[in-house]
């Protein structure tokens, strides 16, 4: 791809079209890129490449000469390929990134003419031009900006200047959506966490979200462009099924934490108690179906500091209890065995409000017990859960937690029996059981 820019101010144009990705394209002969002074073809002896206009008004306008002959001048230069020659112009097309694909598919040779002062003669577009492209509905004081942002979007689609296609296939506009956001180093930065599922490395589950969050972003920020966007895949599909569902859940827009529950705390871990207790008993599930758990059973919880509150923001978004005490009920284990005879914490009490489910919140929780089990100093992680709770059952194999066999619980008058799962961090240098 040829690209020459007929300018009054090339060496501006070169600083920035010879730097970084395009400038080192251009270095390696994929691009060539001319920054031509539209000055030194003209006849006049002062230089002068504009005049007042005729009729009256404001300004001056570029003269047809100088620019008739800049332009012969890199056309003998280029000789016979794809060429388009086009204006950079408020009057013009408006660009967009399937503008620049049809640039970069049928032409080889763009030569893009920079106005300046009140525009350039008429007569030069009639006679000289292919056509007007704009980026937007204003004004500049010249045609350079637009013209470096066309030639940067054309030519970083020309193969060898990125890396791999999919560099530019998968952003914003490529198929008519946003693309979708992008996280670094470190993992939490300010109380705000990179997505779980980009760190977890289910590629597949990866490219789920991704596309999701192409869709949802174009939903949000571009209604316009979505208008146009139809579905041609099973996937996209089940996608917007997923965010109509996901409209009316919770955005996690504040810092995440976790604290010590307090004792005026009680309320919201009750409110909290009861959503679990309903959701519970719709998915039959005979758990939490009697009076347990109750304020009493907290209390002790709360005053050896084993409750914590989930935060989002000042909002309390769910609790969990983390013991350090053996359960005696784990000593009875059968159809399995836990891993090791070594000291651990248990994970009981746990639940996220209603309005925080299909959040993120669950997975939260989870990176919480086993933040508390590692400042505890302790490896083993052990919980157990209904053998019909399967959201409670996904959410622990999806964050690694293994199930080791079966266990009884005291819970008067309810199905007591329990499956078990244990996680044993991978940490080294702990007190306990390390």
């Amino acid at each position: 791809m040829r690209v020459d820019i007929l300018t009054l101010f090339p060496d501006t144009v070169n600083a920035v079209l010879h730097e970084s990705i395009i400038g080192r394209a251009a270095k390696k002969g994929i691009l060539e890129i001319n920054c031509v002074q539209i000055r030194d073809f003209t006849d006049n002896k002062q230089c002068q490449v504009d005049d007042y206009p005729y009729g009256g008004g404001w300004g001056c306008v570029m003269m047809a000469q100088p620019l008739k002959a800049c332009l012969d001048h890199v056309v003998a230069e280029a000789g016979e390929r794809r060429r388009r020659v086009i204006y950079m112009s408020p009057q013009g097309k408006p660009f967009d990134q399937s503008e620049a694909r049809r640039l970069k598919e049928n032409y080889d040779h763009l030569v893009l003419v920079c106005g300046h002062y009140e525009g350039v003669d008429e007569r030069f577009i009639e006679q000289c031009v292919d056509e007007e492209i704009s980026l937007g509905d204003f004004v500049l004081t010249g045609g350079e900006i637009a013209a470096m942002a066309v030639t940067d979007c054309v030519c970083r689609m020309i193969p060898g200047v990125l890396s791999d296609e999919q560099c530019y296939t998968g952003e914003s506009h490529w198929d008519g959506l946003l693309e979708y956001p992008q996280y670094t180093r470190p993992e939490v930065w300010e109380g705000r966490e990179v997505p779980e599922v980009l760190i977890q490395g289910d590629h597949e589950k990866v490219e789920h979200w991704r596309r999701k969050k192409q869709l949802e972003r174009t939903m949000s920020k571009r209604p316009d462009m979505f208008e146009k966007f139809s579905p041609e895949t099973e996937l996209d599909r089940e996608l917007l099924k997923e965010i109509e569902k996901d409209g009316h859940r919770k955005k996690l827009t504040e810092p995440l934490t976790y604290v010590p529950a307090k004792p005026e705390d009680m309320a919201d871990i009750m409110r909290i108690v009861g959503d679990a207790r309903e959701s519970l008993k719709k998915h039959n599930v005979d758990q939490w179906q009697g009076v347990y758990p109750e304020a009493c059973d907290f209390e002790p919880d709360i005053a050896r500091e084993e409750c914590f509150l989930l935060k989002h923001g000042d909002e309390t978004a769910g609790f969990f209890v983390l013991s350090t005490r053996p359960e005696p009920s784990y000593d009875e284990i059968t159809d399995g065995k836990w891993s090791a005879d070594a000291p651990y914490c248990v994970l009981h009490r746990c639940a996220v409000a209603k309005e925080y489910r299909g959040s993120g919140m669950s997975r939260f929780l989870i990176r919480c017990v086993e933040q508390e089990a590692d400042r505890l100093s302790i490896r083993y992680i052990r919980t157990d859960t209904h053998r019909k709770n399967k959201p409670m059952q996904t959410l622990l194999r999806e964050n690694g937690y293994r199930y080791r066999g079966n266990v009884l619980v005291d819970e008067p008058k309810r199905d007591p029996k329990r499956q078990a799962f244990e996680k044993v961090l991978k940490r080294s240098g702990h007190k306990n059981g390390a």
